[in-house]
């Protein structure tokens, strides 16, 4: 991953909890820029760089507002599709692209004591991540700006498995998915363990295209099971891996973007690039 694309994401960051702490203020983008350490025209060059969009526009797809009318267009599209269980628009793509395959009884027994899972730490378009594989797929993909941090999450999820530091082929074809061009992916298999109601709700989030959001509502309608919302949303906190299972399009009814188990800045960074690509490049 370019180094630059890295730096350029702690200063978006840096930009967005800036204008979330003095929203109410609505602080003038000089104003912003002044308190980073760069210029106007610095400034500029940051999101375009990183994002595609000037800064003015990637506030706005950051705001309560926009996430509202996406949240009610996504909404319609998804009442609009004759089944559910089928995925939504362009994320027909995203869906045949990634594959979960289900850890078997033996595989996770004993808290996963005979699994070999390789790991590697890499510098992303969002922060600093750790993405892990067994010899079937990706099992955990999560950021982290703390390196002891995240390892600790991966070890407790696989207490019990054996944790080699290497980065592989199966790393490195996930990691594409951070690029604009996905056309030299080949399919993305992750190795998954989960009880069949998380499973399905992971399943579901694959359904959700790029620059679209949906409650944990709707979710819960997806799967057939509408009172389960409070559930879901349990289920999606629990979701191993970061992006390519998009839990960040999971919002609340309200607008509100909510937690995030990956930090609600970075959630916020994601939705905002993701609205900004598919905005200005149609990118599904």
């Amino acid at each position: 991953m370019n180094e630059q694309e890295y730096n350029n994401y702690c200063r978006i960051a840096e930009v967005i909890e800036l204008a979330q702490q003095d929203c109410m203020k609505q602080p003038k983008l000089e104003e912003i820029a002044k308190k980073i350490g760069l210029n106007s025209a610095d400034f500029q060059k940051l999101f375009n760089d990183w994002a595609g969009v000037e800064p003015a526009k990637f506030l706005e797809y950051i705001n309560v507002q926009y996430a509202k009318q996406i949240l009610s267009n996504s909404q319609s599209k998804l009442f609009e599709t004759s089944s559910k269980t089928e995925p939504l628009g362009n994320a027909r793509l995203h869906n045949q692209l990634v594959e979960i395959v289900e850890m078997t009884p033996e595989e996770y027994q004993n808290d996963c004591k005979n699994l070999d899972i390789n790991y590697s730490f890499t510098k992303s378009l969002f922060g600093l991540l750790l993405v892990a594989s067994t010899h079937k797929g990706i099992c955990y993909l999560g950021f982290s700006d703390n390196k002891q941090i995240v390892f600790s999450d991966l070890q407790k999820r696989f207490s019990k498995a054996k944790f080699i530091q290497q980065a592989d082929n199966i790393q490195q074809n996930a990691l594409q998915i951070f690029t604009t061009d996905r056309s030299k992916i080949n399919k993305i298999k992750l190795h998954l363990k989960g009880s069949y109601f998380q499973l399905s709700v992971w399943k579901a989030l694959l359904q959700i295209p790029m620059g679209s959001l949906l409650s944990y509502k709707d979710i819960a309608e997806i799967i057939q099971k509408p009172k389960s919302a409070r559930a879901v949303g349990t289920a999606i906190g629990s979701n191993p891996i970061s992006f390519i299972i998009p839990c960040h399009r999971v919002i609340q009814s309200s607008g509100a973007y909510g937690g995030y188990m990956w930090g609600t800045i970075r959630k916020t960074a994601i939705i905002g690039w993701e609205a900004a690509k598919v905005n200005s490049l149609d990118i599904d």
